[in-house]
């Protein structure tokens, strides 16, 4: 059993990758980052990270905050 505080997923691909972070059963994680959305969706792979088994969430693109652009764009 993970501690609340402890990561219990990983990010994977895009300008996030390899960062550790605390999930809550979150089905997509959106992080601002240069003034644009990164998104992030839950799959249901696991990795072992130090012995322990996280839940990976893989890039979905980019897009802009405020949604005054296309929508997200993947790449």
């Amino acid at each position: 059993m993970t501690e609340p505080d402890e990561p219990d997923a990983l990010l994977l691909g895009g300008p996030r990758d390899g960062t550790l972070f605390v999930a809550e059963d979150a089905a997509i994680v959106q992080l601002e980052l240069d003034g644009l959305m990164q998104r992030y969706l839950r799959t249901t792979r696991s990795q072992e990270h130090h012995g322990r088994s996280l839940l990976v969430y893989v890039y979905d693109g980019t897009g802009d905050p405020a949604g005054s652009g296309p929508g997200l764009s993947t790449g």
